[in-house]
């Protein structure tokens, strides 16, 4: 049953007195009743602790625990917001997310105290949760009960870090309405029912795992199932011990579990759909051989500017077609031209990549709601009355989407969108860089690889040493091909030549040094391992997306 509730509030508030199961994590359940009184509790905290004038900004920066969930509903409750810090991030660049957020208030656990020594965070009052101290400062609001009136649609809930072209991660911001709004479209796209039991195994504080996982459990009322961190083997253990018939996934994910050992049960669950992004057709296809549940792929922006729906009739590798009201388009980012229709095989390769492939813009209206103080990066995404997604696509002649990874300036490795610019600061300080260029090259299964090339002098061992020795390189980061050049390639104004550099890849007629899956230590690719690279894109119909 859809729900009419205009914000999160309301959603978090009609589970007060409802006592079936509403949560669980590892050894605990929680009715849906004791969520509501827990996020009610917390909501009634907060506003005690957010001194007067201060931006309503709590950060969160926790593994997958209830609390995550519970300090979501009690900013609905008490119309503040949650920013999502990502726990992979470090030194000056983590200190930089939480304060650019405005948060006074960080909500964390002890495994993740470490993160923070060291750091300049001032004003800021920390809340470790797996801690008595926390405990005692909730007790006096234990008997608080829910109360949505201080909720409006258009209030911040979310702030969650997205990158782009300046390198410093951008927060995009999701208010309750559309938050809300996301959870009711699922309900009814997927037939969420009561009686279902989300399983939320991606990190929270990505969108995915919010919008696409927890906003429709909770407009239902439907339970949620938490996983601290995912982990392909005990996907299915888990799915069979709370019951769950939903997840949603990213990245490898899907190709992590499959790599698992196959059992004899790998059928025998409850579990009926899967929903995310980059998982791939083969592997779709694979996981709904196995397991038998099938794996709906979709697209939606981080920062609501466009979306792609599945519809009947998708072909294998589509996305699918634009979303009601949404006037798509794949363009030259050069020229604004639409590009031509993609050409393909007669079995499904992609023929005419480098003319078809272009970033996907939204020429109509769209939800986009900014960017926490970035008005220059609002202006970026929507600009000349369109809403850049700066994500690449190509279309076929029936209109059907399929993506084809990021621009220059982004990469999305693993589930995590990276700036190159912030990895270029990184590389930069080598000893043997004269000149750095971070950029995407695609994944033989999806989103992409990061790919640099170093002018200069370089030599294995002491570049593999000196990644290790940066305190603030991610650990999606670390360049997965290096490309050795004497002189940068450059255009006519004498800017770096990504395009160039991106469309050769690693097929170039420079050395080029690889990591292979696996592996710490660089070594010169050959050959042998350029052919066996171009087997696995081929065997997984990505070869398409290979220039160079």
């Amino acid at each position: 049953m859809e729900s009419t509730r205009r914000t999160v509030a309301e959603l978090v508030a009609a589970r007060w007195g409802d006592h079936r199961p509403g949560l669980w994590f590892e050894d605990r359940v929680l009715s849906q009743h004791e969520v509501a009184a827990a996020a009610a509790a917390r909501a009634a905290l907060l506003g005690d602790l957010l001194p007067p004038g201060a931006e309503p900004h709590v950060g969160v920066l926790l593994d997958n625990t209830p609390e995550y969930p519970l300090w979501i509903a009690a900013a609905a409750l008490s119309g503040a917001a949650v920013a999502g810090i990502n726990p992979t991030r470090r030194g000056p660049e983590l200190a930089r997310d939480i304060l650019h957020t405005d948060c006074r208030v960080l909500v964390t656990e002890r495994t993740h105290l470490p993160l923070l020594d060291g750091l300049d965070l001032p004003g800021l009052r920390l809340l470790v949760t797996d801690t008595e101290a926390y405990e005692d400062l909730l007790a006096p609001y234990a008997d608080a009960e829910p109360d949505p009136s201080r909720a409006a649609p258009d209030d911040r809930l979310l702030l969650y870090f997205t990158s782009g072209s300046t390198g410093a991660p951008k927060a995009a911001i999701c208010s309750q309405g559309r938050l809300a709004a996301a959870g009711r479209s699922l309900v009814g796209q997927f037939g969420v029912r009561p009686d279902d039991v989300h399983y939320v195994c991606m990190p929270m504080f990505h969108g995915n795992a919010v919008i696409a996982d927890w906003a429709p459990a909770l407009t239902a009322g439907a339970g949620v199932a938490l996983r601290r961190r995912f982990s392909a083997s005990r996907f299915l253990d888990d799915v069979r011990a709370y019951g769950a018939t939903y997840f949603t996934y990213v990245g490898r994910a899907v190709q992590y579990i499959l790599a698992t050992e196959p059992r004899p049960d790998d059928r025998d669950h409850a579990l009926r759909l899967g929903f995310g992004t980059e998982a791939g057709a083969v592997d779709a296809a694979a996981f709904e051989e196995r397991f038998g549940v099938r794996l709906v792929e979709g697209y939606g922006s981080s920062e609501g500017g466009a979306a792609i729906q599945r519809t009947p009739g998708t072909p294998a590798g589509a996305i699918g077609r634009a979303a009601p009201g949404d006037d798509l388009a794949v363009v030259d980012p050069v020229t604004r031209a639409e590009c031509p229709r993609a050409e393909f095989t007669a079995d499904g390769r992609l023929l005419n990549g480098e003319e078809a492939i272009g970033e996907l813009v939204n020429r109509g209206p769209n939800p986009f709601e900014g960017y926490w103080r970035n008005p220059e990066a609002d202006a970026a995404r929507q600009r000349d009355g369109w809403y850049w997604t700066g994500d690449l696509f190509y279309r076929d002649t029936d209109g059907f989407l399929y993506f084809a990874g990021r621009t220059d300036d982004r990469l999305r490795v693993d589930s995590e969108n990276l700036a190159a610019a912030m990895i270029e600061n990184i590389l930069a300080r080598y000893e043997g860089a004269d000149a750095v260029a971070v950029y995407a090259v695609p994944d033989p299964v999806a989103g992409d690889q990061v790919m640099a090339t170093l002018a200069g002098t370089f030599d294995a061992p002491a570049f593999g040493a000196f990644l290790l020795a940066q305190p603030d390189l991610g650990t999606k980061m670390a360049p997965r091909f290096v490309r050795v050049v004497d002189r940068m390639p450059v255009t006519a104004t004498n800017k770096i030549h990504r395009v160039r550099l991106r469309r050769e890849g690693f097929r170039c007629p420079d050395p080029v040094w690889w990591r292979p899956p696996g592996e710490s230590a660089y070594r010169r690719l050959d050959a042998r391992d350029v052919a066996g690279l171009v087997a696995e894109y081929r065997a997984r119909g990505r070869d398409g997306l290979l220039t160079g």
